[in-house]
């Protein structure tokens, strides 16, 4: 996919006038739905969903609203995943630092795997991002502090500011849920100012934002870092629920699992890659403990909505009469 190739959703789905009543009641009911869930669902399964929420809103970034799109996503997830358990077990530092090394780790890769892989388009792109996140791979099963395939194990929650017990549930999953909230609030301010305008002109037309005077590479480096950093979050919030980070966090099925959960949901739209990782990750826990394969499941699961719901679930719906009805926008 090359920055001058608009996206499927974007492009394709018409834009109705927003409709602030409608937008504010659907914020109100989505905090609603999340001070309930703890104690409707088991509150570690809540927490591992909204930390793959906020990982594919964070890929969603690049891919939907710049045009980018990544298979080393990966790197960025598992590589703060990592930092962040490091810091939390064996420097023995609090949660909100250790899970600030990890988004700052995160960000220093993606700048450096972002400077690198800016310089090629479409295809290309994507192959050298792949690349360099199998060489962050390798270097993981490598160097000493990973722990080679055991990975972290055992990483301790501890005490959020000195004050909270991040040990006990519900505490744990409020804290897990305001990052969760918190990581949207940015994305969406990102794509809805100035600055988020610029990357949706480079996704529509890149060369067209070139004659415009647009410094084109600045703008990809710096939403792929973002993206990146964002990632990093999701993947430091994961290390502290599940409590260990291992090489599945690096690994390349990671980013296509992230990818997945976009599409199906719908590129381009806010609250579509949340509602495909919902999916993803309800079926995944599912069929955990059946006999049926969970990947086949899955995979039959996204050929149904490529061949449906080619805008994605989301999508389709911003585009439908009832969509439009809600005054739903597919952007935002």
């Amino acid at each position: 996919m090359s920055g001058s190739t608009p996206t499927p959703s974007a492009a394709a789905v018409p834009q109705a006038p927003s409709r602030p009543g409608v937008t504010a009641a659907l914020v109100v009911a989505g905090l609603a739905a999340l001070i309930a869930a703890p104690f409707l669902f088991y509150p570690v399964f809540v927490m591992t969903l909204l930390c793959f929420a906020l990982f594919a809103a964070a890929f969603n970034l690049l891919l939907g609203y710049t045009g980018l799109l990544s298979f080393g996503h990966a790197a960025f997830f598992g590589g703060a995943a990592y930092f962040t358990a490091h810091a939390a077990k064996v420097w023995g530092w609090s949660p909100e630092l250790a899970l600030l090394l990890g988004v700052a780790g995160a960000a220093g890769l993606g700048l450096v795997m972002g400077a690198v892989a800016i310089r090629r388009q479409g295809i290309y792109f994507a192959m050298v991002t792949l690349a360099l996140s199998q060489m962050f791979f390798f270097a993981c099963l490598q160097m000493p502090f990973t722990h080679g395939e055991d990975g972290i194990q055992s990483v301790p929650r501890g005490m959020l500011l000195g004050l909270i017990d991040l040990n006990r549930p519900l505490a744990m999953y409020f804290f897990v849920a305001a990052v969760f909230v918190l990581g949207l609030a940015i994305i969406w301010r990102i794509v809805n100012s100035p600055f988020g305008m610029i990357l949706k002109a480079i996704r529509e037309n890149e060369q067209r934002a070139i004659s415009l005077g647009y410094s084109v590479a600045r703008y990809k480096l710096s939403a792929f870092v973002m993206s990146a950093a964002l990632a990093g979050l999701a993947g430091g919030l994961k290390a502290l629920v599940l409590q260990f980070a291992t090489l599945t966090d690096v690994a390349w099925q990671m980013s296509g699992e992230v990818i997945l959960m976009t599409l199906l949901g719908g590129i381009g739209t806010m609250v579509g890659p949340v509602f495909g990782a919902g999916l993803v990750i309800a079926l995944q826990n599912r069929l955990a403990t059946s006999d049926f394969p969970v990947t086949i499941i899955t995979g039959l699961v996204f050929m149904v909505c490529v061949l449906l719901f080619r805008r994605g679930l989301i999508g389709e719906l911003a585009a439908s009469r009832i969509g439009k009805t809600l005054g739903m926008r597919a952007d935002t």
